[in-house]
């Protein structure tokens, strides 16, 4: 990640610089003794790493400073490394976020108060001196959000943090209305995720009696999951091959899964409500009891069946006419009718898949004109019709519409 920061120091005289370069060194030591001082947690021994990493980021800082009064495009990245990686071991090493803010500010106070005294010595004016009061406190500022910034990528990535920023994020993705695409590509970028293209999203639910898996399963990297919440749900970057099925199938044996299509990354709320219907229609019995579904084979199911109550609704108007027959008489004129929209009315057809005499079909067919009249032969209304019978054939179980033990050849 490459950031540059400039100071607005174009209307600063450039021979300043030459005037606070001699003051660097001994700045510098001032300001760690200052830090030591007025921060408790700032007071150990500055041995080893941690010390040099403290005065490390305290020369580039002042460095930097002096170089871009003299140069207003020199470039701030390798004071910019320095001073995130100082915020990345300040969390490391367990001190506060506020402890890290302190800092900045004394080392401020500190850096204009020692140029307040050059000032006066070399008889700078009172305006340059406000505009180097504004650049100093702006620049620290900047350098403070630097080290905030890596302050907070280290604790994102820490082994508990990371988990709960990859749910956080996973929630952002399937939030409605969907997140804006750059905070969730921020987010992804704290935690390493690389935002693809297409996703898509796998709905879990714990099969009957197997019991709660305590074992955390494990996952690709590249896979966001949330297993603990009310409605489990995976996301899978691209498609989902079979290699990468037969991973997650092998890290939640005990679980059914079902396959949200591959969508685009603000359509993967809808992908996933697509497969938890799924997975609700296969406990149902319309889809078949597997332990992986995948919703792009049953679109169209999914569809019919995304409204129940819509659904009951329209099947009762429509087959209102037939309300007065027998349960088995009823089951015959809908077996009857489901074969006429299958082959188009072909009679030889219908005989043949209902396993009938043509005659006992042409028999049923004159029942069915009476029974149902125009809805043979509005496109419209036909079309509902197949739905409801699609439908209602794939809830073979409802008493309205069992098929009797033998059919009747009548």
């Amino acid at each position: 990640m490459t950031v540059e920061y400039q100071l607005d120091n174009n209307a600063l005289p450039r021979p300043l610089a030459e005037v606070l370069r001699p003051e660097l060194a001994s700045l510098a030591t001032e300001i760690v003794d200052e830090i030591r001082a007025k921060i408790p947690n700032y007071a150990r021994p500055l041995d080893g790493p941690y010390g040099k990493s403290i005065r490390a980021g305290v020369h580039y800082a002042l460095t930097l400073f002096i170089e871009q009064i003299a140069n207003p495009d020199a470039s701030a990245q390798k004071c910019y490394e320095v001073h995130q990686k100082l915020g990345q071991n300040e969390m490391r090493e367990g001190r506060s976020l506020d402890d890290l803010q302190a800092a900045y500010r004394v080392g401020a106070r500190v850096a204009w108060r020692r140029m307040m005294r050059v000032g006066k010595r070399n008889g700078l004016s009172s305006a340059v001196m406000s505009q180097l009061a504004d650049a100093v406190f702006a620049y620290m500022d900047k350098l403070a959000s630097v080290a905030l910034d890596g302050y907070l990528e280290a604790k994102a990535t820490s082994a508990g943090a990371l988990e709960t920023w990859r749910r956080r994020l996973l929630g952002m993705i399937l939030q409605t209305p969907p997140a804006p695409p750059a905070a969730i590509a921020e987010l992804a970028q704290l935690i390493g995720w690389t935002v693809p293209d297409k996703v898509s999203p796998i709905a879990v639910h714990t099969l009957p009696g197997t019991g709660h898996n305590q074992r955390k399963p494990t996952l690709d990297a590249d896979v966001l999951a949330d297993l603990d919440g009310i409605e489990p749900r995976i996301l899978v970057p691209g498609e989902v091959t079979d290699a990468r099925l037969a991973a997650i199938r092998a890290a939640l044996p005990q679980c059914r899964l079902a396959v949200g299509p591959g969508v685009r990354i603000e359509a993967t709320a809808h992908a996933l409500r697509w497969a938890r219907k799924a997975l609700t229609l296969a406990q149902q019995g319309v889809l078949p009891d597997r332990q992986v579904i995948r919703c792009e084979q049953h679109l169209s199911t999914v569809l019919v069946h995304s409204d129940d109550r819509l659904l009951a609704t329209l099947r009762e108007r429509l087959l209102a006419p037939l309300r007065g027959l027998t349960a088995k008489q009823r089951e015959r004129m809908l077996e009857t009718l489901r074969a006429w929209l299958d082959v188009q009315g072909s009679v030889p057809d219908m005989a043949a898949l209902l396993d009938v005499h043509p005659q006992t079909v042409r028999y049923r067919m004159r029942q069915l004109e009476q029974s149902l009249g125009s809805l043979l032969h509005d496109p419209h209304q036909r079309f509902e019709l197949e739905l409801v019978l699609r439908a209602t054939n794939a809830r073979r179980r409802e008493p309205e519409v069992a098929l009797p033990a033998q059919r009747d050849r009548r």
